[in-house]
């Protein structure tokens, strides 16, 4: 059964504070897949060490015998195909967040990312599914043939490319663009602006009746309003039978913002589960990632007016609740190694999972080590979208995706 771990407004429990929420995806459900981890035999794959296969989806062998009998495994969440265009994190930090702009009144919604970003792309095809105008900035100059994430921002949204230099200032930038979109009778609002009381007003909130209603969003959604969404993913994967019957439960996931990372972790703190978070860094030192970490800890305690005491009280958790790790090979943010692609290739013709070297390839690194070392813990890798990102890679890395470049 449930532990009733009473949470935030008015002691109400997890279930009533998700089941008064408006979702901007009609269900958390995701798929879950199994991926075995073997030891390779091939030649061309042994500098992976590991050869894959889905057990989820692969035809059962007679008897279940072969060489994934007993052999290592981890989960995969699949929230790569929660939407065809928009899905990973970037689903799940919008979910509870664009029906409460929506409900504020907000007519239109200012993002920035780079040319391939995700969260752009993302922001900009689910506001347009919900009547709102996206506008978002994109670092660097606008590209002869944009492909992939580019070219979903710029088929969805409001496009505007602006320099390295301009880029620096993005709170400024932000803000200027913004008001611009506002015009002289509009209002220009932050998300972080956004408090509590703000979850319960209706759309009539005072503005003059046909004026803009401008809401900025920060880079990658790296806002406490996006933490719910993520919440709301974890109390659906505590709820399938396949996770109740585990006391010991290994979350692993790529961290940009590192936003998804304490949204989960948060989630089962609430739930009063004792599940580990492992975070991989990929874009910020430690140091960043601990104090994002914390001011987002304590700006979800403000936004539940301060009622978290009970539960971060209870399980002794702090403000420190994501273990953050480096990434096996770590680099320089968006730096591709040799033989990352091809690796990406093998896992895709193996499993028929795609993955994107920048991102998830490095949660299914961590995934694959720690199921092979823990054998007793149910190891689960959150599968964070992004692959069509691989678009802009093939125009970087194009000798690497050539035919004759094999896993």
């Amino acid at each position: 059964m449930r532990p009733a771990t009473a949470l935030a407004a008015g002691g109400r429990t997890v279930a009533n504070l998700l089941s008064a929420t408006e979702w901007m995806l009609p269900s958390p459900v995701t798929q879950v897949h199994t991926i075995s981890v073997v030891p390779s035999h091939s030649p061309s794959s042994s500098p992976h060490h590991f050869a894959f296969s889905n057990l989820t989806t692969a035809p059962k062998r007679s008897g279940g015998k072969g060489e994934e009998e007993g052999s290592p495994r981890f989960e995969v969440v699949r929230d790569d195909l929660l939407h065809p265009l928009a899905n990973g994190n970037k689903a799940r930090k919008l979910d509870g967040l664009l029906p409460l702009l929506r409900r504020r009144g907000a007519t239109d919604v200012v993002t920035c990312g780079g040319c391939q970003s995700a969260h752009a792309a993302a922001t900009a095809v689910h506001c347009a599914e919900w009547g709102m105008r996206p506008h978002i900035l994109l670092r660097g100059e606008q590209p002869d043939v944009p492909t992939g994430y580019n070219l979903i921002s710029l088929m969805f949204g409001n496009v505007t490319y602006t320099s390295r230099s301009a880029y620096a200032q993005r709170d400024e930038m932000l803000y200027d663009h913004s008001r611009k979109v506002a015009g002289t009778g509009g209002t220009v609002l932050w998300v972080d602006d956004i408090g509590r009381e703000d979850f319960v007003l209706d759309e009539d909130n005072g503005c003059e009746i046909g004026s803009r209603r401008v809401v900025i969003i920060k880079e990658g959604a790296g806002n406490v309003q996006a933490l719910p969404g993520v919440i709301r993913l974890v109390d659906y994967l505590y709820n399938l039978s396949s996770f109740q019957k585990y006391e010991k439960v290994h979350i692993v996931v790529d961290a940009g913002t590192g936003t998804t990372a304490v949204g989960l972790a948060l989630g089962a703190a609430c739930l009063g589960l004792h599940w580990r978070v492992t975070a991989v860094m990929l874009a910020d030192t430690l140091e960043r990632y601990k104090e994002r970490e914390k001011s987002l800890i304590s700006d979800f305690k403000k936004l539940c007016h301060n009622n978290c005491h009970e539960m971060v009280g209870e399980n002794d958790i702090g403000d420190s609740l994501v273990e953050w790790v480096e990434r096996f090979s770590p680099r320089r943010f968006g730096k591709v190694l040799n033989g990352e692609i091809a690796l990406c290739r093998q896992i895709a013709q193996q499993t028929g999972i795609l993955l994107d070297p920048m991102y998830t390839l490095a949660g299914w690194e961590q995934a694959v080590d720690l199921c092979v070392r823990d054998s007793r813990t149910k190891v689960v890798m959150i599968h964070t979208g992004g692959t069509l990102g691989l678009c802009g890679l093939a125009q970087r890395y194009s000798p690497h995706f050539t035919s004759d470049e094999q896993a």
